[in-house]
Order: structure tokens, then C-alpha cells, then sequence
């Protein structure tokens, strides 16, 4: 695409990743400012917890704040937040998203299953098809941060999004090892190719501070982030320590009590 592009295809004779891409609308009951994809290389790396903690952040400084959990087969948002309410239709026409304690709207495939622990055991297309439908669908109301929790990888959902979503712009989250460096390299390279923006980086589990001496112990080895960062010319990038009191209270459903601004200064330079 070009420097110069006005995304205007009708009238342009370049090939790019963007000609024959139809955004999905939204709800007519839908009200989205912007939408922040959240997506990492591979699992295991905190990507839902920072979604998480990236919407708490926003709540906090006054913000209408939603999360679209687009992890289908492996959803974790509703019990970061202790979300037990099921969605429903009062219509048969809409879906209505779940609001958590402190107002964050939440809208995962586990507010639609019988039973938390219930597997999804569908195909790619099915679950794309969910993605969109959580866009299409669920009548979000004024939202001024929508949060998209990925499942890891550049696989049917990350492109259902870049291609379906009016996605503003991607958090890449990845941890120190050199294996999850190399893939976060992919998941950048995903969204150049898709013409997305990289607001930043946020490297989670990236060292534990001693309660005792404060020394800082890099139990993954050291910090790839802001190499990672230079090489792609990424401007905002974050190192998020080891905290095994967060975890606690992630695990219980409390992270919008967790006393941290971890990502508060990383959040108004991507806002």
C-alpha cells in the first residue's frame, strides 16, 4: 500500500492487502470509537491478561470500555473478570454483552455455553464466523475502547479481524525467551502485510523483583523488547515484572481491583 493511500480502492490500481477487503458494520445498537487488537506470536504469554488489564486501564482514566474475546476455543476473559451472567437476546434480533463489576462489557463464547468447561470443538470457518458475530450481532452500545483478546498465532481469526474489524491498531504481547521473540517477528510481519498499525509491544513475565533487595532476576532470560522494537521501528514498548500477587487476584476474578499502573503510561501513548 502506498504512503499516499486515501483507502479509497475504487479509483486506485495498486495491488495491496487492503483492494476487495468489506469491513464487517456493527450493530445498529453499536457505538465504536476504537477498536485495539491484542495478539501474540504463541500462548502462554499473558495476552488475555493484558487485554485485561490494558481495558482496566482505560476504565480507569474515565473511559466506555469493552472487550470482544475472540479466543473461541480457549476464552478466559469472563474469568479474569468473575463474569458468571450469561448473554442473552431480549429480542431474538441482539445479543446483549455482560458487564463486569466496575462496567467493563465483555462478550466471549463462555457467556453462551451451559457450563464454563463445556469444549468448542469447531472448525475454523464456524469460529470465524463466531468472531464476526460477536461484531455484527452484539448490540455493544457507546463504547469509546473496544479491547480484541486474540487467540495466539496468524491463523483464520487474526485475519478474520485485520480483515473484517475497523481495527485502528494491534498490542503485540510476547515474553523474553529468543522462541517467542522469533515468533512475535511473525505476528509483526502479519500485520504489516495487513496494513494494520502497531501501536507497541508489551513484554509480560519479564523479570521478578526481590521483595527482599529489589533486585530484578530474569528468570526467562533477558529482555528482547526493546531490540525487537528498534528492528521494526516501533515506538512504544513495555516490560511487565513477574507478580505473583497480580496472578492471585487474576485467578479470583479481581483484576479490575489490582492496585498496578503497569500499563498507564504504555496506554495514553497508544490512545
Amino acid at each position: 500500500m502506498s504512503e499516499n493511500c486515501s483507502h479509497d480502492c475504487s479509483n486506485c490500481s495498486e495491488e495491496c492487502a487492503s483492494r476487495g477487503i468489506i469491513k464487517e458494520k456493527s450493530n445498529e445498537k453499536s457505538n465504536i470509537k476504537k477498536v485495539i487488537g491484542v495478539i501474540s506470536g504463541k500462548g502462554g504469554v499473558g495476552k488475555s491478561f493484558v487485554t485485561s488489564i490494558l481495558a482496566v486501564t482505560a476504565m480507569k482514566n474515565g473511559h466506555k470500555t469493552a472487550i470482544l474475546d475472540a479466543d473461541i476455543t480457549g476464552p478466559s476473559i469472563p474469568k479474569l473478570f468473575g463474569v458468571t451472567e450469561k448473554s442473552y437476546s431480549p429480542d431474538g434480533k441482539f445479543l446483549l454483552p455482560v458487564n463486569s463489576k466496575e462496567g467493563i462489557k465483555v462478550m466471549s463464547v463462555n457467556l453462551l455455553l451451559e457450563n464454563d468447561t463445556d469444549p468448542v470443538v469447531w472448525r475454523g470457518p464456524i469460529i470465524a464466523g463466531t468472531v464476526k458475530q460477536f461484531w455484527t450481532d452484539v448490540a455493544w452500545g457507546d463504547v469509546d475502547y473496544m479491547f480484541v483478546d486474540m487467540p495466539p498465532g496468524t491463523g483464520d481469526v487474526p485475519l478474520t479481524v485485520f480483515q473484517s474489524l475497523p481495527v485502528d491498531g494491534i498490542v503485540i504481547v510476547s515474553t523474553p525467551q529468543e522462541l517467542v521473540t522469533m515468533i512475535v517477528e511473525k505476528a509483526v510481519k502479519m500485520a504489516e502485510m495487513m496494513n494494520i498499525p502497531i501501536l507497541g509491544i508489551v513484554e509480560n513475565m519479564s523479570y521478578y523483583k526481590c521483595p527482599k533487595c529489589g533486585e530484578k532476576l530474569y528468570v526467562f532470560g533477558k529482555s528482547n523488547v526493546e531490540k525487537t522494537a528498534e528492528k521494526y521501528g516501533i515506538k512504544n514498548f513495555i516490560q511487565i515484572p513477574i507478580d505473583p500477587k497480580v496472578a492471585e487476584y487474576a485467578d479470583k476474578g479481581l483484576t479490575e481491583t489490582i492496585e498496578t499502573d503497569y500499563l498507564q503510561d504504555f496506554f495514553k501513548s497508544i490512545k
